[in-house]
């Protein structure tokens, strides 16, 4: 299965994402917010498979992070969440970089889906 990372500042959210993707047998990796995400990603030189980030989170949010992300790491396959509608707005323009923007609340099966699609649909650029 696929190494993935995770940013999202919200714990219990984190954590049920978690689980859920550990259910497919994915190996998980989390991250508070998009500069502990970014961090990650260089210091392990970007060897994961996806990136499934909340868009809004302190410090740095997901769209910088998948701004940042992006052309470091081509191979990498990046989704987006958000639970606020002008979020998802912002998301607008990035169809390039971005495979998709999941919507909240969402449910085990949900989830569990949109991230296999991503996975089987490959990065968007590269």
């Amino acid at each position: 299965m696929a190494r993935i990372l995770i940013a999202e500042d919200d714990e219990p959210v984190r954590a049920f994402v978690r689980r859920a993707l550990e259910i497919d047998g994915h190996e998980v990796t989390e991250a508070r917010d998009g500069a502990e995400a970014l961090d990650i990603l260089e210091r392990e030189a970007g060897s994961f498979a996806l990136l499934l980030t909340d868009i809004r989170m302190p410090l740095m949010d997901g769209i910088a992070l998948a701004l940042a992300a992006a052309p470091q790491f081509p191979d990498l396959v990046i989704l987006l969440m958000t639970g606020y509608a002008d979020q998802r707005e912002r998301a607008h323009g990035l169809e390039a970089l971005v495979h998709d923007v999941v919507t909240k609340p969402f449910s085990l099966a949900d989830i569990r889906a949109k991230v296999a699609e991503a996975l089987a649909a490959g990065p968007k650029r590269g």
